[in-house]
Formats: C-alpha cells, structure tokens, sequence
C-alpha cells in the first residue's frame, strides 16, 4: 500500500510539474490612463480563450521610461509587451529595442495595417517603411469649450488662431469666466499646450528640407499668442498648472475654453466629474493642426515570450477588442472603429476627434525627442514668466536642437 501510494504521489507530482512548465503568462508595462483599464476590464476574455496568464503593471507616466529602459537594455527583461509613447519611438527603433512586427503580420488573419488612420500609424505604428508597433491609443489635442457661453455671446469657434485669442480676451473681459485655462507647467504641460499653438499658425519644428525653423516669425508669434492667453485670460498661477490643476478650473464651471487631449470630453460631460456636464463640446485648432499624440504596442527584443506576446497584441488590436474599448470609452485609433454606427452612436463626437485626428501633427520622431522636448518646455516657461522674450527663449531652442539627432 505505501509503494502504491508512494507512486501515486510521483505521478500527481509529475503531472503538476507538467501543467507548471506549461502554463504560459506575460508581463505588460502599462500607463495609468483610462484606456488601460478598459483593456484590464477584457483580459480575462483573451486568458480564457488563450490560457495565457495576462499580469499587467501600472505606474504613472513619468515613472514609466526610467523603469523600461533596464529592461529594454538587458538580454532577457521583465516584459513581454510594452507600450510606447510617441515621444519614444525614435529612440527605441534607433536603439534596436523592439523587434520588426511585420512577420508576424504577415502570417496574421486578424491584423491589417491599412485600417489604421494614417496620422496615428505613422507615428506610433511604422518608422521609415518598418512596423515596429501597432496603435494603441490616441490622446491628440484639441479645444475643449463652454457651448453655453458661446451661445449667451452670440458668437463662433473662429477658425484663425490670432481670432481665438481675441475671444478669449473677450470672454474674460465681458463675463465672470477666464477666457481660457492653459497647463503651463514645464516641461511636458507647457510644450504640448503650446506646440497646438505653433502647429495651428503653420509653424514647425523643420522645414521640408530639414532646416530648422523654431524660432522663423510664424513660431514666435504663435508664441507671444500664448503668452498674451496665459497672462491675461487664464487664473493665475497658471504658468505652474499641470494636468490636475486645469481640469479642475474647467470642471468647476470657471473657464470658457482648454485646450486638452480630446479624450477629456466625456469626463467633462460626465456629472460625477465635472458641474458644466452637458455644456461643452469640442473643436479643431483654430488653424485645423493640433499636437498628435499616441501610444503603439510593441514587442521588446528583451520579451521573454514574443509569440504569447504577439498573440496578445493580436487580439488587443482585432477589431471587436478594438470597438469594446471604443465603446467604454477608450480613444480608437481604426478608421472601422471610428466608423462604426454603435460607436457613433454612443460617442457622436468621435466624428470630429477622427477630423482632428487627419490634421494633427507629432513631435519630430528623433532620436533625443525627450531632450528636445526638456529644452523646449524650459523655455516656453521662461517666455510665459517673461523671464526671456519669445524669440530670445525660441532662439536658444533653435541653437540647441543644432545638436539633437
């Protein structure tokens, strides 16, 4: 009896350590955003279907690029799927960080390319003919106003951004709200604020020729734009808003306009949230160019496990995972999503976020986009301080990008 028992335990403890071995899981590095927890909310569906175990981390962005690159840099790291902000797409395919997605596309049913909107796809999806990820989400930028003081002044969203500014200075003359409340905060807040600014004055980083044009009339005056807004229409103390500090001004029924990522609409229309619930809408840059801005899925070379990795990315990115996530709220990235009479249905707005969408535009994808985007916000900060004039803080840009590759 004890032989036999004896060998039932060796079988039991062999067919353990069989399903132990076997069992497969991934590790995901996620940002603390809404649209990651959607995606939290469907994965048991891919773990059921798939029986890979999906552990997903979450940390606040600006935690999030010093603990990938440890990983990213090591033979074997501790992710299987990442995602990646547009900020670092040229530095992580310059690095040879994440692998070429393309094979697996290419034997894939479920994935096309060609759905995606071309302005997402061409900054968080393929670099220089190469997919290297597949878009995730859009946070592109856009302005967000009061429809009911609009109406009280009888006026229009103008479509000139010198005509906007004037509104605003209208507003904050003629009514008891600010004209407009803006994230002056350096250096991320105030560079992506401001980039809407030189975007929608047909400003830009480079010329088609690779010239650098930072500092040209058109960006200086979309500079001294935003600095007659921040001083004269927004709270004060403004110059040292970050994202919390904004959303609360206009949340709270104060300012009229705020120029933010489009998926901030339906928090301001949510009543739990926000006391103007039903009084605002949204609108393309004065201009019609906004700052794009997205996060793609990518493979590390570091991923322990590419093919479970690649079967999640799969799945994530298929259209009726794609459509869910729309549907609870998330910021699609596919033209069929965006399309979709469901979707519409429940987001009417999406309409215009997909028209904003086609006409924004993202920060150069380059090597050092970090660094470049330290430097701007640090002297952005210093023109809307008046610490420096906005062509002396643009010159200082313009010489320093001379070194950024």
């Amino acid at each position: 009896m004890k032989k036999l028992l004896l060998i039932l335990a060796m079988i039991l403890l062999l067919v353990f350590s069989a399903l132990t071995v076997g069992a497969q899981e991934i590790n995901i590095l996620m940002e603390a955003v809404p649209d990651t927890t959607y995606v939290q909310e469907l994965i048991p569906d891919f773990e059921e279907k798939t029986g890979i175990e999906v552990n997903v981390e979450v940390i606040n962005y600006a935690e999030m690029h010093e603990k990938l690159i440890p990983q990213l840099i090591s033979q074997e790291g501790a992710y299987d799927v990442i995602v990646v902000d547009n900020y670092w797409v040229g530095e992580f395919t310059t690095a040879d960080w994440i692998i070429d997605l393309e094979p697996y596309i290419d034997k894939s049913d479920k994935i096309n390319t060609d759905v995606y909107i071309d302005s997402m796809f061409n900054m968080v999806g393929q670099v220089n003919g190469t997919t290297y990820m597949l878009p995730f989400y859009n946070y592109a930028m856009a302005l967000v106003y009061r429809t009911d003081i609009l109406d009280e002044m009888n006026l229009q969203i103008p479509t000139k951004l010198t005509d906007y500014v004037e509104l605003c200075n209208s507003v904050t003359e003629q009514t008891e709200y600010y004209g407009v409340v803006m994230q002056g905060l350096r250096p991320d807040p105030i560079a992506m604020e401001w980039l809407n600014y030189l975007y929608s004055m047909g400003g830009d980083f480079y010329d088609e020729d690779g010239n650098i044009i930072i500092n040209n009339d058109k960006a200086v005056k979309a500079l001294e734009l935003y600095v007659e807004n921040i001083n004269n229409n927004a709270p004060d103390g403004a110059t040292g808003f970050g994202f919390d500090q904004a959303f609360s001004v206009i949340a709270n029924g104060k300012a009229f306009s705020y120029i933010t990522y489009n998926w901030m609409l339906p928090k301001l229309n949510n009543e739990e949230e926000s006391e103007v619930a039903g009084k605002v809408d949204i609108a393309q840059m004065p201009g019609g160019h906004s700052l794009n801005g997205g996060w793609g899925w990518a493979i590390p070379k570091s991923s322990p496990d590419k093919e479970a990795a690649w079967e999640f990315i799969e799945w994530v990115e298929s259209f009726d995972v794609a459509k869910e996530r729309a549907l609870m709220g998330g910021s699609p990235t596919r033209n069929d999503v965006f399309n979709d009479e469901e979707v519409l249905e429940n987001y009417p707005h999406y309409t215009e976020v997909k028209t904003i969408l086609q006409g924004a535009r993202p920060i150069p994808i380059m090597e050092d986009s970090t660094e470049l985007i330290e430097v701007l916000g640090r002297e952005l900060s210093l023109a809307a301080n008046k610490d420096k004039t906005p062509q002396e803080a643009l010159n200082t840009v313009a010489e320093h990008m001379k070194d950024l590759k």
